[in-house]
Order: structure tokens, then sequence, then C-alpha cells
């Protein structure tokens, strides 16, 4: 059985990023392939242009570069997309496991 991976694209360069579902990206993390910071609004779920502040979070602070790195503690990458074994794959192994 395979780990799971989480899959988004940066906003740069739209180049795919791919994390280990465990893994917290750190504020040190970059694009590996523009160099982008990672840990940043444009990155994030709460990201919203038509929001104030560009940010659905509302106890958030203020950050006027959404596009470097930042102390948010309200981060959550967003767009992304899990991929791993599927839930069907994953019930037959437990029954496998179960059977005499």
């Amino acid at each position: 059985m395979g780990l799971l991976e989480m899959s988004t694209n940066c906003f740069k360069c739209n180049t795919p990023v791919n994390l280990e579902v465990s893994h917290r990206i750190s504020r040190q993390e970059e694009c590996d392939h523009c160099g982008q910071d990672l840990f940043c609004c444009k990155m994030c779920h709460f990201y919203d242009t038509s929001s104030y502040n560009e940010c659905r979070e509302p106890v958030a602070n203020r950050i006027v570069d959404k596009e470097k790195r930042n102390f948010c503690d309200h981060f959550k990458l967003g767009n992304v997309e899990q991929s791993g074994p599927s839930k069907d794959n994953l019930l037959s192994a437990a029954d496998a496991l179960f059977k005499k």
C-alpha cells in the first residue's frame, strides 16, 4: 500500500507540488521549479481576492505581500487533491486480513 500524497500547483508557475499527507509545509519551503515561497497567502485555502484583506479567515492578521512567506497561524494549503489507495482497495485489504 502506497503513502497518501497531497498535490497542488504552484500559483506562480503552475508546476505540480507533491507532498506526503503527514508533511506540514514549513515557512522555508519553495517550489522546486521556480523558487516561489509555498507558505504564502496565494497558496492558502483562505486566500480570496473578494474578501476583506483578501482572506476568508476573519481573525487572521493583515498581510500586505501575498506572495512572500509569512507567519500566519491560519495557513492551510489550498487547492489540494489527495491521492493514494482507493476506498475499495483499502476495504478489500482489510477484508483479506480477517478472512480465514
